[in-house]
């Protein structure tokens, strides 16, 4: 079974923050579709981490080097000549957000405005996808989805810092890659992932397995606040679909799409948790956590997403319900932390049987049809 039209086998492509969580799943599935990876990152973020959890190392071209860094970058952008970037590298923590402001906003804006300065320097033809976040959207809290045209903003400094990202690659676009550039450039936003081998901060899975694997109950801060969870793949598939699809034709170019799961995959934090706590053992709530009434900082409470334009435009849906998404998260940590498999053989098996399941749901990305 071939994925994406078989577009990227044999294509180097260039992942900026390949050693973060959703940069090792991306470095991983591009392997496994055939691509010749490089990886563009200033260090590995956590320990333990799923860069070395997995020996990404031995399946792609690891490049240390700050996202910052013009003149660096350049230069490895034109030693890989890449079919396609994907541009993840970001501050990508809420809460750090507030202890080191200068170092998110310089990250993820000046960051952003440096890849996309290195890229008019290419002359070869050049999918680009940069992501953002669900949180570039000026969040009122209202019910329905965001959608693309919506107003961005951010009342936070990590929200702000994407907002401001947004704006750098519209006026990058409009000014620099016009009709005649070989580059074509188009934005991804995604919201809250979960999936094996996160390891950040201050993320609720992360928070449980590490405090499970001590023998302790995981404190809860915000216990209400609702998100559309899905699995790491399942925005990947849309960045992976947005990237073919550049690459066949302009008509998305400088266009934004959302990626998301179904309205109805929206849970609180603690039904979350519970779901967890049932995988990993847990035969009662109160074994598995302890709600406590302390919020640090400021983080939205109800933030979803509209992805009718990349139903339409890229023929991209999730194929995931929300239990499924959580038995394959709980499943890769109860393999890789208890029962001592493999990660890069686990994460692996689990790209291609998410692809077998999107194949038989009919997932255009799939080439089932």
């Amino acid at each position: 079974m071939s994925s994406f039209q078989d577009i990227y086998r044999d294509q180097p492509v260039l992942v900026t923050g390949h050693t973060g969580f959703k940069g090792g799943w991306l470095g991983l599935w591009l392997h496994q579709l055939g691509a010749v990876v490089h990886g563009y990152s200033r260090d590995i973020p956590t320990n333990p981490a799923l860069f070395e959890m997995a020996q990404l190392d031995s399946l792609l071209h690891h490049n240390i080097g700050d996202v910052r860094d013009l003149e660096h970058f350049q230069r490895v952008l034109h030693q890989a000549r890449p079919r396609f970037v994907f541009h993840l590298a970001a501050q990508p923590i809420v809460s750090r957000s507030y202890s080191d402001p200068i170092e998110t906003m310089s990250t993820n804006v000046i960051g952003t405005n440096v890849v996309l300065e290195a890229l008019r320097s290419v002359d070869w033809p050049c999918a680009v996808i940069m992501i953002t976040s669900d949180k570039c959207y000026d969040n009122v809290e209202w019910v329905w989805g965001y959608r693309e045209t919506d107003s961005l903003g951010g009342k936070d400094v990590y929200s702000g810092s994407k907002g401001a990202a947004e704006l750098v690659i519209r006026c990058y676009v409009h000014s620099f890659f016009k009709e005649h550039h070989p580059v074509r450039i188009a934005v991804g936003r995604a919201g809250n992932v979960i999936g094996g081998g996160d390891w950040a901060a201050d993320r609720i899975v992360v928070d449980c397995v590490r405090s499970w694997c001590a023998g302790e109950r995981v404190l809860l801060r915000s216990p209400s606040a609702t998100r559309p969870w899905q699995h790491v793949l399942e925005p990947l598939s849309g960045y992976l679909a947005l990237g073919a699809t550049l690459a066949a034709t302009a008509k998305q170019h400088g266009e934004a799409f959302n990626f998301g799961p179904r309205a109805e995959q929206s849970r609180t934090v603690v039904e979350l948790l519970n779901d967890l706590a049932r995988i990993w053992g847990h035969s009662a709530p109160e074994q598995a956590y302890e709600i406590i009434d302390q919020i640090p900082f400021h983080e939205a409470g109800l933030l979803k997403l509209n992805c009718d334009k990349a139903l339409l435009g890229l023929r991209w849906s999730p194929v995931l319900n929300y239990q499924e998404a959580v038995q394959m998260t709980g499943e890769w940590y109860r393999a890789v932390l208890q029962d001592k498999a493999d990660a890069q053989s686990t994460s692996l098996k689990q790209i291609t049987a998410y692809e077998n399941l999107a194949a038989d749901r009919n997932i255009a990305w799939s080439d089932s049809k």
